[in-house]
């Protein structure tokens, strides 16, 4: 197995990408950008990470921000609950450990957001602790060099590609192997076509030897995702300025701010919803004017095609029925409110729409 081992060091000491974390052994920035790299694209996450260490540059510095500085930062990487978990993380080990990671991977499980790659990850990078990081480009390529046959979601398959990933150490720093390992299955032994030709590891991978590559690793068959309707109030006073909700704690996206509104149910128009879900949320009733746009988002586990409509208020002044705050704010202060990715295309298109009447 140690052949295996030294054809890849050997190779991603010629072909390592060159990333800004890269040689990076400081745990809080090495963590940093193991939790943006999660089902987020390295291209994509790059920017971010530069503008995250510019204003976040120590642990102690993230501890000390406010919640409402960190989601704004994040704003378009989505899936928000890992910059809740960096800014909770942060302020534990500030106040548990006196600011100093932990080097022990169970300690480092422990912590809000870091499960078992990732503590791997931090451990082995960055305190030479001798474990495999198995993240699903790792568990890939084990899969195609074991030519190993079962769904990879079973807790037997869990414990074989563990015990692979073992005997693959040896005396080898774990820190490369699993940086080579992530480069390799970026770059290489890509998901449905790998590029086998190129690959440091052909003459050991038993799927390229038995023509089965195209079909490692066995997944099972995706559910079908549901799509829902959803309305949103963009609503206006009398100043020009527009109302917005903070997510309510508990629920999804907390602590973003949104406009108004809500999913249409069976038999309902729009209108009908969101006077509504007005009237629930904000115990008002408005009156809607022209659309604004349609909108487009797919979450981890469903989609949503948004409609948004310029309102007005035709009721009482409006209450936080539902969300933690309401804020009247004009267009040019909505950039300063972290948003969802489809409330951020709402304040962009009232942005460009020029003068609203109302």
């Amino acid at each position: 197995m140690h052949e295996i081992s030294h054809a890849l060091l050997k190779w991603y000491r010629k072909h390592q990408r060159s990333l800004p974390w890269r040689g990076e052994i400081d745990p809080y920035l090495v963590w940093v950008s193991e939790i943006m790299l999660q089902q987020t694209r390295v291209d994509t996450v790059i920017p971010y990470y530069l503008k995250w260490k510019k204003r976040f540059p120590t642990l102690q510095a993230l501890a000390a921000a406010p919640e409402g500085d960190v989601l704004l930062l994040w704003e378009g990487l989505g899936y928000y609950s890992r910059a809740r978990n960096l800014h909770l993380t942060a302020q534990l080990i500030h106040e548990k450990y006196g600011g100093v990671f932990p080097q022990d991977p169970n300690r480092l499980r422990s912590l809000p957001g870091i499960g078992e790659y990732t503590a791997n990850a931090i451990a082995s990078i960055c305190f030479a602790v001798p474990l495999v990081a198995m993240d699903a480009n790792i568990k890939r390529i084990f899969a195609r060099l074991m030519d190993f046959e079962e769904p990879l979601t079973s807790q037997f398959a869990k414990t074989q590609l563990a015990n692979f990933g073992r005997t693959l150490l040896g005396e080898i720093n774990a820190g490369d192997l699993n940086q080579a390992l992530m480069d390799l299955g970026s770059s290489i032994c890509l998901p449905g076509d790998p590029n086998c030709e190129l690959c440091p590891l052909s003459p050991y991978c038993v799927s390229h030897q038995n023509g089965t590559q195209t079909q490692r690793p066995v997944m099972k068959k995706k559910k079908e995702i549901p799509t829902y309707q959803v309305v949103a109030a963009a609503i206006i006073n009398e100043h020009g300025e527009f109302l917005l909700a903070k997510r309510p704690k508990g629920g999804m996206l907390p602590g973003l701010w949104e406009f108004p509104g809500g999913k249409v149910e069976a038999r309902e128009d729009d209108p009908t919803a969101l006077l509504r879900e007005i009237s629930e949320e904000l115990g008002t009733s408005i009156l809607i004017g022209k659309k604004i746009g349609g909108y487009r988002h797919a979450y981890t586990h469903f989609r949503v095609v948004v409609r948004a409509y310029l309102c007005t208020l035709d009721g009482p002044a409006p209450q936080a029925l539902e969300a933690q705050e309401i804020k009247w704010v004009t267009r040019e202060q909505m950039q300063g409110f972290a948003m969802g990715k489809v409330d951020r295309m709402i304040a962009r298109d009232l942005c460009g729409m020029g003068s609203i009447l109302l």
